[in-house]
């Protein structure tokens, strides 16, 4: 692998795209230009981001910069997950494994329902009315 050797890929959740770029480094991840801890306060999206990297011990091998658009912060902190394993996957194959037990690499495909005609939600039924 050539220290300059850069990959970038891409993770969807929902409404929201995450373009991952991951390159050799220190271990920084920036997320629209800002630190991660800024960007998704919660500790848990922290933690999601932070899973593929834990999970495959390369959290200080690589540096990873991320653009996110699109959707909430809780599907943009899932794209970002789906993203990283997947340039995690393409830096070294043998990494599958681990990625594919601990559920990294499968795309969530649920997205949100249309609404219907004739009601106030998708599912959801005006108040009924027997009389």
């Amino acid at each position: 692998m050539a220290a300059t050797e850069q990959v970038q890929s891409v993770g969807r959740r929902k409404k929201s795209v995450s373009r991952i770029t991951m390159r050799q480094g220190t271990g920084t991840v920036t997320v629209n230009g800002r630190p991660v801890d800024e960007y998704f306060t919660i500790p848990r999206h922290r933690s999601l981001i932070s899973a593929p990297l834990e999970v495959t011990e390369a959290g200080s091998l690589y540096d990873v910069t991320v653009r996110v658009r699109g959707g909430g912060v809780t599907g943009q902190a899932e794209a970002t997950r789906l993203g990283i394993a997947r340039a995690l996957l393409a830096m070294d194959d043998e990494r599958r494994s681990t990625l594919r037990s601990h559920g990294m690499l499968t795309r969530d495909p649920r997205i949100v329902e249309r609404k219907k005609p004739g009601r106030p939600k998708a599912r959801k039924r005006f108040q009924f009315s027997k009389r």
